[in-house]
């Protein structure tokens, strides 16, 4: 009850701060694209006289984030691309560490009610990675890191669609409610068929299956906005509860990533990411990165 509590606190506070925020705009009829590429980058050194102690460090995230949205007469199109990938290497680790890895496409059909900002809808949205995931340990009598894989591309991957009913103001501001939405979880035989193997504890899929049905509610929000000149504040929230096991147990998704420009292609950015899903972790996970970034608008 508490994180159902929280989802819906999570929601009302987004969606109350960004129309507060938001700026109403004129939008065009017809196709309209807008997208970036960016490199976000930190490390740190430190020579071996450094009395203070550290170890060096090196870390990289790509960033690709590309929107094509529709608009003619009452009907809108909202398609968004995201993909990211992030490496770490710390001087004194052998292996080079994952920071980030995800890719999704998301895209929303709606028929505008009357004269409102409500609209009928449909939406589609995949999710999966690109590369594999481990677990790092450390072997007790030899003290050397060893790393076990738990995951790799389209395992998991992640399918959900319904029908439902949306809000859209702009292409910067939007949500949408879905409450009979289908959701299908892919995952590798290789990971539920190993020896042992409990039912669900690989992404909630059962032994010796690929795939795991779940039929549920969804909730997705959009809002991005300037906080102040040349600062933009861009936010993506995702709420799932699934009718079939555990509707209590609700899955939630936020990512929030500050942009503080300093020039054309010059940027410092702020990402914070909260992630909760019962079928993965019984526990938040939660991912920050600060640094400077390289972007090209196009």
């Amino acid at each position: 009850m508490k994180r159902v509590l929280l989802s819906v606190f999570i929601f009302i506070g987004f969606f109350a701060n960004a129309q507060e925020k938001g700026e109403a705009e004129e939008q065009k009829e017809g196709w309209t694209t807008e997208g970036n590429i960016q490199l976000l980058f930190n490390q740190s050194a430190f020579n071996k006289e450094w009395a203070g102690g550290g170890t060096s460090s090196l870390a990289g995230n790509l960033t690709f984030d590309y929107s094509f949205n529709y608009l003619m007469d009452d009907i809108t199109w909202d398609n968004k691309v995201w993909a990211t990938y992030g490496l770490t290497k710390v001087k004194t680790d052998e292996f080079i560490r994952k920071t980030n890895d995800r890719f999704e496409i998301n895209s929303i059909v709606g028929k505008q009610i009357k004269e409102t900002n409500w609209f009928y809808s449909f939406f589609a949205h995949f999710q999966s990675q690109f590369d594999s995931g481990y677990v790092f340990s450390e072997d007790p009598d030899t003290g050397e890191i060893t790393r076990t894989e738990t995951s790799h591309f389209f395992s998991p991957a992640y399918l959900k669609a319904g029908p439902g009913i949306g809000w859209h103001k702009s292409d910067d501001l939007h949500f949408n409610i879905a409450p009979a939405t289908s959701r299908f979880i892919f995952v590798d035989g290789d990971f539920t068929n190993a020896p042992g193997y409990v039912d669900g504890s690989y992404y909630g899929v059962d032994k010796g299956e690929t795939m795991r049905f779940e039929f549920g509610a969804s909730l997705t929000g959009y809002g991005k906005f300037k906080l102040i000149e040349n600062v933009i504040l861009e936010n993506t929230l995702s709420l799932y509860s699934n009718y079939l096991d555990k509707p209590g147990n609700i899955d939630l998704d936020y990512l929030m990533n500050l942009n503080m420009s300093i020039n054309k292609f010059l940027s410092a950015n702020l990402i914070f990411q909260a992630i909760y899903d019962d079928n993965t972790i019984g526990a938040f996970q939660i991912r920050e990165v600060f640094g400077a970034a390289v972007t090209y608008n196009f």
